[in-house]
């Protein structure tokens, strides 16, 4: 295999992913971090971060330079970029980081909201690493010390259902299970690695949809009621399969938006029917993060 420190638009091992959490000898059980995943390139000379669509991200987070000072070589850590708010994940934080453009924000943003690169794998270490095992692997990572900018991920061994109901009790994301016996398989799917995400689910009223011409999916418009008032919280895919759609077909459509804060060029209906909805959580504008349609209800 080619020096992955010369060749920095290798991406990241991706997860698989299962809806139960299980217990098992042959795994770790990590906490699954509400962030953005990124490589970090790190020698004593400079630092480089790779987001997971292979982009240099790296003047988005001055306070990530820090790293240079943990290593002696050169080094590729695996890991995800985490704004904390009272000592827990916080996405919308995270994200107000990840839009800036211009350098002065940005180097005023990481002195007043600085980031966090949770660490959990360890790529490369003047020369490859990728072909040993995860414990292996996790044994040289430990030797780095963790500090205000860079922390390594805890993680335990075979109660991976414990693990889930305490991070569901406190709200965290989820948790990811991990072969103590996998090899990093750079750009690859495989079941060696599974997320298991601490799921919301709730009942939405349906206000309208989109479709697009010459496709098999549209775009549910979904809300809720507070104070009689219709409130949008967000779009949702669904399958014209689904018997709903011939339902919303027939529904009375309607001429005006019925959302007290939404309106675009869309099929508005009577709020007649409900759908059933995953989601991971809500943002600040109160829409919901990655919703995932469930069924009718």
């Amino acid at each position: 295999m080619k020096d992955l420190w010369q060749n920095k638009k290798w991406g990241p091992m991706l997860l698989a992913e299962q809806f139960k959490p299980f217990n098992s000898k042959n795994h770790i059980f990590e906490i699954k971090y509400d962030g953005n995943r990124a490589l970090v390139f790190a020698s004593q000379d400079k630092v480089i971060i790779q987001n997971r669509h292979k982009q240099d991200i790296s003047y988005l987070y001055p306070e990530l330079q820090n790293i240079k000072k943990l290593v002696k070589g050169k080094v590729i850590f695996d890991g995800e970029i985490v704004s904390f708010v009272n000592n827990l994940p916080n996405f919308s934080k995270l994200q107000e980081r990840s839009h800036l453009k211009n350098k002065d924000k940005i180097n005023l943003m990481a002195q007043d909201n600085p980031i966090i690169f949770v660490c959990f794998d360890i790529l490369y270490e003047n020369g490859n690493l990728v072909d040993k095992t995860l414990m292996e692997r996790k044994k040289i990572l430990n030797k780095y010390k963790d500090n205000d900018f860079f922390i390594k991920t805890k993680y335990i061994e075979e109660k991976g259902i414990d693990l889930f109901k305490k991070i569901k009790k406190i709200g965290l994301e989820g948790i990811i299970a991990k072969d103590k016996n996998s090899t990093y398989n750079i750009n690859e799917r495989l079941d060696s690695w599974i997320k298991i995400k601490n799921w919301q689910k709730e009942s939405f009223v349906i206000g309208g949809y989109i479709e697009k011409e010459n496709s098999n999916v549209i775009s549910l418009l979904l809300g809720e009621y507070k104070n009689d008032l219709l409130y949008f919280v967000g779009k949702v895919s669904m399958g014209k399969k689904h018997k709903l759609y011939d339902k919303l077909k027939k529904v009375k459509k309607l001429k005006n938006s019925p959302f007290i804060d939404y309106e675009d060029n869309c099929i508005y209906v009577e709020t007649k029917y409900e759908c059933i909805i995953d989601y991971m959580e809500r943002t600040k504008q109160n829409h919901l993060r990655q919703p995932i349609y469930k069924g009718e209800k």
